[in-house]
């Protein structure tokens, strides 16, 4: 007698979540290291090489995948030669709590004696620190203040 069955144990399937799902496409180093270029302001290829590190041909593969997934556009800025600049789609202008939150988590667990490699100033005035904080009463949010609700 031989089994044949199709039965797959529950704990074989990923868990559904839109934590891997953003991961797929902005997860890797070079993609979120081009989208804090674009939000600091330096959206031409040259300029984001320069900066980042990253060899050319990766980050053109990057770009292409941000552009293909609707977080960055393409737009050209000069004709002769042809030169093309990035810009951040709403879906992009989305990631800046992502770009900040990640800046906190390795400023405070990562910098030297020296400090913070970069600081940001909100337009307040003062030093720009990420906090997650509930939309619906504003209180910060501290781990163990949430939990998950699973969908059906």
């Amino acid at each position: 007698m031989s089994y044949s069955g199709g039965v797959t144990s529950a704990s074989a399937l990923p868990r559904p979540c839109s934590i891997a799902r953003t991961l797929d496409i902005v997860g890797e180093k070079w993609a979120l290291l081009a989208i804090r270029e674009v939000f600091l302001g330096n959206r031409r290829f040259d300029e984001m090489v320069r900066q980042t590190g990253a060899p050319r041909d990766t980050l053109a593969a990057r770009l292409r995948t941000l552009t293909a997934a609707g977080i960055m556009e393409r737009r050209q800025y000069s004709e002769h030669p042809a030169r093309y600049e990035y810009r951040l789609t709403q879906a992009g202008l989305d990631l800046h709590p992502v770009i900040l939150t990640l800046m906190r988590w390795g400023d405070r667990h990562l910098a030297g004696p020296e400090g913070p490699p970069l600081v940001v100033e909100h337009s307040c005035g003062h030093r720009l620190i990420a906090q997650v904080s509930c939309e619906a009463c504003g209180q910060p949010v501290e781990p163990g203040q949430a939990r998950p609700l699973i969908r059906v």
